[in-house]
């Protein structure tokens, strides 16, 4: 894919969509870093979720920048799907299950520790998925 198109796919919403992903990655990961070293004992599930969530949002990340590639558009589809899941579930099960999650993840409660934007961004990150498809031939 030459430069152009690839510069072309990260204009506007698409860059901002990656900035935010970034954001939500180094977020994520300073987290669950800090969770995992001084706390892990108190709530293993919660902040292996948490490290779970980090991967995701860095995957995502990557996949979404060089989403004009076939390979990595498909990865990105299957990281956000995953991410919609798991905020998903996470949040269904920290509402009905709370004594599974006696301290936050990043998706706890569908990300309101986030601002609900773990619930938002994998909805903006499909739609623009779905808009931005790789040219026909991309490798």
């Amino acid at each position: 894919m030459s430069h152009t198109v690839q510069r072309a796919r990260m204009t506007g919403i698409g860059r901002v969509l990656v900035i935010v992903y970034a954001v939500m990655a180094l977020a994520a990961s300073g987290r669950s870093f800090v969770q995992i070293v001084r706390r892990f004992d108190e709530a293993p599930l919660a902040y292996t979720l948490s490290a779970l969530a980090a991967a995701v949002y860095i995957l995502a990340t990557l996949a979404l920048v060089l989403a004009g590639r076939r390979g990595w558009y498909t990865v990105a589809w299957v990281a956000i799907l995953f991410e919609l899941a798991g905020v998903l579930v996470v949040g269904l099960l920290s509402l009905t299950a709370p004594a599974l999650f006696a301290h936050d993840s990043v998706w706890s409660y569908f990300g309101m520790g986030y601002l609900f934007v773990p619930l938002v961004l994998p909805f903006f990150g499909l739609w623009w998925l779905r808009t931005h498809r790789p040219a026909e031939g991309a490798a």
